[in-house]
């Protein structure tokens, strides 16, 4: 073997328990003993010729704790011989693009539009198969907050501390946001393989979304948008004011209602190739199974490559050992056979 490895190292703490279980035996043999002692007379028990044999005791006994031992480097999985071996990586580049605008407050979703789709990103990240990653928050402006990346962890810390403070100038431009994904996230060169995931309400300041949508279509990207609020009567924006009261946000004294609109994002999704809208509006979603149904099933492109060492692995060694072992064990008799004496 050129180099050995255990893969389970941490398994190597259970070998702790040996000493115990010795300690154990040694405390059992002696209050053998002593009960022996209690029943007859030291120099009595010398010519005594017990039925139990403190050989084969002793020796059943360490067969069993080099079984013991042997199994524990088993769960351990050592490995030996590695080899190189060149890994494929295929998969598509997927940018969620998440509303993070006052809007997306809005409690017509529990516990509000924003977290609920937080939480519907992070169920979907589970279910990734190699994808690609970037994470885009706007409102007024749209901010890079994660490139394309592998790294599903950090996209994880990044989306948990999204807010509305994420982006410092407040209004809904999505047509803005859409342009910075193609700006600062896509590759170009790659024409395919692209998913552009929306996350909102909607809600739109005049930012030309629709043309936004046209524009991304052409480059090759899908968009799947995802509609989050009530279409109908639409809900408050709730804030907390200086005095830490729970308040709702006005414009010229008169309280803001927001509502879906997802008219807009239809017209966008009919603008791209393939494009999907999703209408939550105020249900549930399962993001999880939407990777599953639209995009894991997608054609992927080539992500790269990587080298990697794999072992072989041997644990089958130690633990037939140590079955073997502990059958043998098994079948040692403590008891010496007995020898008839003549009348």
């Amino acid at each position: 073997m050129s180099e050995t490895q255990l893969l389970v190292i941490d398994m190597l703490y259970l070998l702790w328990a040996i000493p115990v279980l010795i300690a154990v035996y040694f405390y059992a043999s002696r209050r053998r003993r002593a009960a022996l002692e209690r029943f007859a007379d030291e120099n009595l028990l010398e010519h005594i010729n017990p039925a139990v044999s403190v050989g084969r005791r002793r020796w059943k006994a360490v067969l069993g704790l080099i079984g013991f031992a042997l199994a524990i480097l088993a769960l351990a999985r050592p490995a030996w011989n590695p080899v190189e071996t060149e890994i494929q990586r295929q998969g598509r580049d997927v940018v969620f693009v998440l509303d993070v605008s006052k809007s997306m407050l809005a409690e017509d979703l529990v516990p509000n539009r924003l977290e609920r789709a937080k939480l519907a990103i992070l169920d979907g990240i589970e279910r990734l198969q190699g994808d690609r990653v970037a994470l885009v928050a706007f409102a007024g402006t749209a901010v890079v907050k994660c490139p394309l990346t592998l790294d599903y962890g950090f996209f994880r810390m990044t989306l948990e501390d999204i807010s509305p403070n994420s982006v410092m100038r407040g209004g809904t431009l999505i047509g803005d946001a859409l342009r910075k994904v193609m700006a600062d996230v896509f590759d170009d060169h790659e024409k395919e393989y692209k998913d552009v995931v929306l996350i909102t309400d909607g809600e739109d300041h005049e930012s030309f979304p629709v043309e936004a949508a046209k524009e991304l279509g052409a480059r090759g990207a899908r968009l799947i948008a995802i509609g989050l609020g009530d279409e109908n009567e639409g809900r408050r924006i709730p804030i907390t004011d200086s005095s830490g009261r729970r308040a709702y946000v006005k414009y010229n004294g008169e309280e803001v209602w927001t509502k879906l609109d997802a008219d807009t994002l239809r017209q966008m999704v009919n603008a791209t190739p393939g494009g999907r809208y999703l209408n939550v509006a105020t249900g549930a979603i399962d993001f999880g199974d939407v990777y599953v149904k639209l995009i894991a099933g997608a054609e992927k492109t080539d992500l790269g490559s990587t080298t990697i060492e794999r072992y072989e692995e041997k644990f089958q060694i130690p633990l037939t050992l140590a079955f073997l072992l502990l059958c043998i064990e098994m079948v040692i008799p403590e008891r010496r056979k007995q020898v008839k004496q003549d009348d």
